[in-house]
């Protein structure tokens, strides 16, 4: 059987630790377990729903946030599978709800912009139910983690902070550019009208002027004796 060399011991022991680190890197990764995030268009005078499978004792978070539109804000209501509200708020901009089903079924979310009689809305929600698995089940185990496996757990926990920062800020800069292209369109149109304004009051200054310089002929009338 041949023997490998000191270069190919080394390639396949990189090989191996490589699979290994890639491993490794794909279970880092927080995957979206559980987990719906949408982006959609609310039209005005418009009611969007949404419906969520759940069966009972999972913890659920319902997020929300209006990123264009009007006053950047939207009525939102929350049911259970009976048709009990569990939440519901009123022209709101932006929210969380945290709540733990009592009972399997069907919920039903809906995002209502009824209230709005020409402005359409972008609205993002996030709905995450149950928790994220442990990356090291601790079934079966009969040691400790160890300080590789500790580290990992930190930065698993990191990289879902990272994300859900990096979801924030990307909101509120699709919120920030809307609100400046709005801005941007209401200054362009002010000063359209600005324009308008100074050209009609300087053609009646122009008349106003040649009228006080016109000649006018005078009538002269005798009386005769």
């Amino acid at each position: 059987m041949p023997r490998l060399g000191s270069a190919h011991r080394w390639a396949a022991a990189a090989g191996h630790w490589g699979c290994r680190l890639l491993a490794l890197l794909l279970l880092l990764v927080p995957g979206p377990c559980g987990a719906s995030e949408i982006t959609f268009e609310l039209p005005d005078n418009a009611k969007q729903c949404f419906y969520e499978d759940i069966t009972q004792g999972t913890k659920c978070t319902l997020e929300f946030q209006v990123i264009t539109g009007g006053h950047y804000d939207v009525d939102c209501r929350l049911e259970d599978p009976d048709g009990n509200v569990l939440y519901k708020e009123m022209k709101k901009q932006y929210d969380s709800f945290t709540f733990t089903a009592s009972k399997n079924g069907t919920y039903k979310f809906c995002f209502s912009n009824e209230f709005s009689t020409f402005t359409h809305k972008t609205v993002y929600f996030d709905f995450q139910v149950g928790e994220d698995p442990p990356l090291f089940p601790s079934e079966n185990r009969v040691s400790a983690l160890t300080q590789m496996e500790s580290a990992c757990v930190s930065i698993h926990e990191a990289l879902k902070s990272v994300i859900d920062y990096q979801t924030h800020f990307r909101l509120r800069e699709a919120q920030g550019r809307s609100r400046a292209e709005d801005l941007n369109t209401r200054v362009a149109y002010w000063s359209v009208g600005e324009a308008l304004i100074l050209l009609v009051v300087s053609i009646g200054q122009v008349f106003l002027l040649k009228s006080f310089f016109s000649d006018k002929r005078t009538t002269t009338t005798r009386v005769g004796s």
